[in-house]
């Protein structure tokens, strides 16, 4: 896996996403690499915690859009491809060979029965905050970000985002995520409810791990047990369909002219002149 790391201490697994360079944004093979992972650790007994980290002074800061923008990798995309067939084109096609994976192990974090510690030190943006999010606790250093990011490129959200956020923060604390988008420092988060608590940067790593240790040694069945009750009460049965519904929305959005319009900006590094864009319902551009 050449982006993403597996460690063991003890009874804790480390998965690392280890990809600074791009942010640690995600690929095809990267979402795919982390599906495997997250699987491995959730359904190993010998695993009584599991925390998910990323490298280079960032957590994640979703699907990398370099790579959704060129095209992607034909051999990468292929692979959920009935055989025989192209790989349909567009930009929304190559944001579901990523999200099928990342979904995939969103799904497996919430129904895994031990702990899940996001060690969020720098950046989770866009589909690193819904990966983050869907964690048991939310670990920040004192220089971690938060940020729902997907309205700068004419994205609707996925990654658990819209499923999770109203149940951890609210309606009216969502929509001014959602439409406001404000970049949330690790104490502001915690004070919403997005983080569980801020440790110093110097000490973050260590401090993550000895809490991790501290879960690990703890009666993991009887967590397990509750946390299904908890996701039950809170209607995380319905996360799976929910999710699908996420992926198909950001498909279409991703194959209109706004996230067109929205993906040049994000090159250019100036604002998105959405206004200018033209009104399609179901989107039919922005082929790659």
């Amino acid at each position: 896996m050449a982006h993403i790391r597996i460690d063991r201490e003890g009874a804790v697994g480390v998965i690392t996403i280890d990809r600074a360079a791009r942010f640690n944004s995600l690929d095809v093979a990267t979402a795919q690499d982390l599906r495997r992972a997250g699987l491995q650790m959730a359904r190993d007994e010998s695993v009584r915690a599991v925390v998910l980290r990323g490298t280079g002074g960032a957590f994640c800061s979703g699907a990398d859009l370099k790579y959704i923008a060129s095209g992607g990798e034909q051999e990468d995309l292929a692979y959920l491809t009935p055989p025989g067939r192209d790989v349909p084109a567009g930009f929304g096609e190559r944001f579901k060979q990523i999200l099928e994976y990342l979904h995939s192990t969103i799904s497996e974090i919430r129904r895994a029965p031990k702990p899940f510690i996001a060690a969020v030190d720098g950046v989770a943006a866009a589909g690193g905050f819904g990966l983050a999010m869907s964690c048991d606790l939310v670990i920040a250093s004192s220089r971690a970000t938060f940020e729902w990011a997907y309205g700068k490129t004419g994205l609707t959200g996925a990654e658990s985002s819209t499923f999770l956020l109203p149940r951890l923060i609210g309606l009216r604390r969502c929509m001014e995520l959602m439409l406001l988008n404000p970049r949330i420092g690790a104490d502001q988060a915690v004070a919403m409810g997005l983080a569980t608590r801020v440790l110093p940067v110097d000490a973050f790593d260590a401090a993550v791990l000895d809490l991790a240790q501290g879960l690990a040694a703890g009666p993991t069945r009887a967590f397990g047990t509750a946390k299904a009750l908890i996701n039950q009460a809170a209607g995380v049965d319905r996360l799976d369909f929910h999710l699908d519904q996420e992926l198909q929305h950001l498909a279409r959005s991703a194959d209109g002219d706004e996230f067109r319009e929205g993906l040049r900006a994000f090159f250019e590094k100036r604002p998105a002149n959405f206004t200018a864009c033209a009104q399609v319902d179901g989107g039919g551009g922005g082929h790659a």
